[in-house]
């Protein structure tokens, strides 16, 4: 299949899939970095998902130098022993994602992480605050995380605090 052949078919894949409700990231959109993106829980069914560390390849290019200047910073100032902040994300993940099921009621939201440079990024929705304020403390908890970015709402309706998949 030729390559406007097979961008039409993806798009028009995207479409039908975002029309059914099950939104995916964008076919234009790729993980380029291999960032840790998942999500915890799915008790909320109507909450928009977040588009993640997806970017288009413009965007790729965009992000590869300041990636580059984020990740050695925080080895220059003497905080990470690893001379790239990003490779302590896939051994967080895990970490992360068990510190966040330990948290009671969490099966009631609906909860996407992300995680980058040891920065820990918790978007979706929650049935309350005060869930919202658990599931963030969690997160700092674990070792290696700097920062938590709580972008979570409450309950399914309204614009959400994130980008959204599929955008």
């Amino acid at each position: 299949m030729k390559r406007p052949a097979l961008l039409a078919v993806l798009l028009l894949a995207a479409r039908i899939a975002t029309a059914q409700g099950t939104a995916e990231p964008s076919p234009l959109r790729q993980n380029w970095f291999d960032d840790p993106f998942f999500q915890v829980a799915a008790g909320l069914p109507a909450c928009p998902m977040p588009q993640g560390p997806y970017y288009t390849a413009e965007e790729r290019r965009a992000q590869t130098h300041s990636r580059l200047e984020r990740g050695t910073s925080c080895w220059l100032a003497g905080k990470c022993t690893d001379s790239n902040a990003y490779r302590y994300d896939k051994p967080l993940a895990p970490k992360v994602r068990a510190a966040l099921l330990a948290v009671p009621g969490v099966r009631r939201s609906s909860v996407w992480v992300t995680v980058q440079r040891r920065w820990v990024y918790l978007q979706g929705c929650v049935p309350d605050a005060a869930l919202a304020r658990k599931l963030e403390r969690a997160a700092r908890t674990v070792a290696e995380v700097e920062t938590v970015v709580p972008d979570l709402m409450v309950g399914t309706r309204g614009k959400p605090p994130y980008p959204l998949a599929g955008h």
